[in-house]
């Protein structure tokens, strides 16, 4: 487990699957994320039981997040890891929506970004967000992430064209922040 000041990341489990699927059908959540369709229980568990199913390792970087009291709230994870280049993306969702706002999210971001640069050795993590998202960039930023780029017009959601913001970190950026890793 890894441990934040607010959040732990945990390794998933099957038990996450009937939170995991209410999340994923919930278009206040879903607006958010690249997810578009709704998603049946067979599918979300056949994600779930694929994941789950073998051990979290360089290339499979997936984590619960849960509250210091053990409330499953969201996942986060890294993917399309790079070795050769030392760099991956990030993913955060917080789906229980009473969470939002009140520091989880950021916490747990900056506790992958520990393991991503302190454990992983990465030197570069990116994700993207949607124009709209000023909740979560404000986020990202408090996490070190700066704007790199933008893709303009390029999601369409609630009847019109958004862009989509492209944002990174270095691992320096990082620690110059929030200090390197202790221990």
């Amino acid at each position: 487990m890894l441990e934040g000041e607010l959040v732990n990341l945990r390794a998933p489990e099957m038990s996450d699957l009937e939170r995991n699927a209410r999340w994923v059908n919930d278009r206040e959540v879903t607006r958010f994320l690249t997810l578009r369709y709704q998603m049946s229980m067979a599918a979300e568990e056949a994600w779930l039981r694929e994941l789950t199913s073998k051990p979290l390792a360089f290339g499979r970087v997936s984590f619960a997040i849960e509250t210091k009291e053990g409330r499953h709230i969201g996942n986060c994870n890294l993917f399309d890891v790079s070795p050769e280049d030392r760099k991956a993306l990030a993913g955060i969702m917080l789906g229980e929506r009473d969470c939002w706002s009140h520091g989880y999210g950021t916490d747990a971001m900056k506790t992958l970004l520990h393991f991503a640069f302190g454990e992983m050795n990465l030197h570069r993590v990116a994700l993207s967000v949607y124009d709209y998202n000023e909740r979560a960039q404000a986020s990202y930023r408090a996490c070190g992430f700066v704007e790199e780029g933008r893709l303009r017009d390029d999601v369409f959601r609630d009847g019109r064209y958004h862009d989509v913001i492209r944002m990174a970190v270095l691992r320096d950026e990082f620690y110059a922040l929030h200090g390197p890793p202790t221990g």
